[in-house]
């Protein structure tokens, strides 16, 4: 077949993306805002899991504990730049009828394309490793289960979630849902109970030129932009967005992109609160007790219960760190499915893809934890993360790129404003996850 001259596209895409539940979500054609808006619920939700997962848990930590809130403007800046991208990254999957990786394989020459799929899969199998190491941590902190033990039962969830899969994709969005529900209860919980300041909180989400000025606080304030998004979010948004039953027109487009974009902002605004909460209990709790060294997820879990007095606060905590592992386990899976099938346009079983997903983290993570402990498994975290940031800007550049080229977007191209704010954030995260990994690798630190 002859490829349209405005598709803009090297080759046509003949596949949808995750096709067993393409366009499986029926979208109501009655003219009512409530509606159209629950049917568009859910794949924010998703997204939101990538900006709370264990990863992110440290830098939040170390930042509430040696610096107060002052660093609350960071992740409100962080925020504002998810939202802008994984906007585009739906914006994509719904006009185009494509995800990132589909884009990539039909946009660039197959050996670039191939390129762009290893280091991808490398940095989906390093975000695998941060959700085993917090799932693990939370069930050392739950109950007492050795590193070891925990390693090798994070490898049962892949029938888990292999039984949420068959059942619709609905049930996986219900179960991120509850999870993140969880999340927040706990949270919640631990806020009231530090009895944080509510003037220097307000105060904290003004950037303030201290930041600059303190190079610790701009190395954790790095760290927190730097990571911030994650790759696989942007492979993920753009293809679960389609799973939406809308029409494929001009119009449904523009309805099926203004209701997303308000899941994705409300989801994101939820993460925002989440990752906030971090640090304001950080700052409440250990900051304020002059426990400022504290700086990893252990050394947290151990001061919160006599710091604050009650032993719920160390349950809440860990019972947190579980769900958020569990959820980032959820996407996770998904990610590396529409990535194998994009990249290379070849399917394999889900059990099988989770199987060789899980089998790459699990690996190094039962080395660390048998020769190193609880330690070791800290130290991973920190590498997955630097493997992310490494990953990150092939991804956003080519959806930058494609979401402002007027042949692949017709109408729905980034307008000059929205193309200019693209590439701005674009500069900065790289700029930022290039001086954290030349810093990580042969820095001071």
């Amino acid at each position: 077949m002859q490829k349209k001259k405005f598709s803009g596209w090297r080759n046509e895409n003949k596949h949808p993306s995750l096709s067993e539940v393409f366009s499986s979500v029926s979208v109501s054609k009655q003219k009512g805002i409530w509606k159209k808006l629950f049917a568009f619920t859910g794949p924010g939700l998703l997204i939101a899991v990538g900006y709370m997962d264990p990863g992110n848990w440290a830098t939040d930590i170390a930042g509430g504990a040696k610096f107060g809130y002052m660093l609350l403007s960071v992740i409100f800046i962080s925020n504002l730049f998810a939202i802008i991208l994984q906007h585009l990254a739906l914006k994509l999957g719904i006009v185009c009828e494509r995800d990132l990786a589909q884009a990539c394989r039909d946009h660039y020459p197959p050996f670039i394309s191939f390129i762009l799929w290893i280091l991808c899969e490398i940095a989906i199998a390093a975000c695998d490793l941060a959700e085993i190491i917090g799932s693990v941590l939370a069930l050392k902190l739950l109950f007492d289960i050795p590193i070891t033990w925990g390693v090798l039962i994070t490898a049962i969830d892949v029938l888990i979630i292999l039984f949420f899969q068959y059942k619709g994709f609905r049930y996986i969005e219900s179960v991120v849902a509850a999870l993140i529900f969880t999340i927040l209860v706990c949270f919640s919980f631990e806020i009231i109970n530090s009895k944080p300041e509510i003037f220097p909180i307000l105060k904290g989400i003004v950037p303030n030129p201290e930041i600059m000025k303190n190079s610790h606080s701009f190395y954790i304030s790095i760290g927190i932009l730097g990571a911030t998004v994650m790759p696989h979010n942007l492979y993920l948004h753009s293809s679960i967005i389609q799973t939406r039953d809308y029409p494929r027109t001009i119009e449904g487009k523009k309805m099926a992109i203004k209701y997303a974009t308000i899941d994705s902002t409300l989801s994101l605004s939820l993460a925002f609160f989440i990752n906030a909460a971090i640090l304001i209990i950080s700052a409440a709790t250990f900051h304020k007790t002059g426990h400022t060294e504290v700086a990893d997820i252990m050394d947290a879990h151990k001061l919160l219960t006599p710091i604050l007095g009650s032993s719920l606060s160390g349950v809440f905590f860990a019972l947190a760190l579980l769900a958020s592992g569990q959820n980032s386990t959820l996407t996770g899976t998904l990610a590396g499915q529409i990535v194998m099938e994009g990249f290379l346009n070849i399917k394999l079983k889900p059990w099988i893809r989770r199987l060789i997903t899980r089998l790459i983290a699990i690996v190094p993570a039962m080395i660390a934890s048998m020769i190193y402990g609880e330690k070791g498994a800290t130290k991973l975290l920190i590498i997955s993360q630097i493997i992310l940031s490494a990953q990150l800007s092939f991804a956003i550049i080519p959806l930058v790129n494609f979401t402002g080229n007027s042949e692949k977007m017709g109408p729905f191209v980034n307008g000059p404003i929205l193309k200019i704010s693209a590439w701005f954030i674009t500069i900065i995260i790289v700029l930022l996850n290039l001086f954290l990994l030349y810093d990580s690798l042969f820095g001071r630190r």
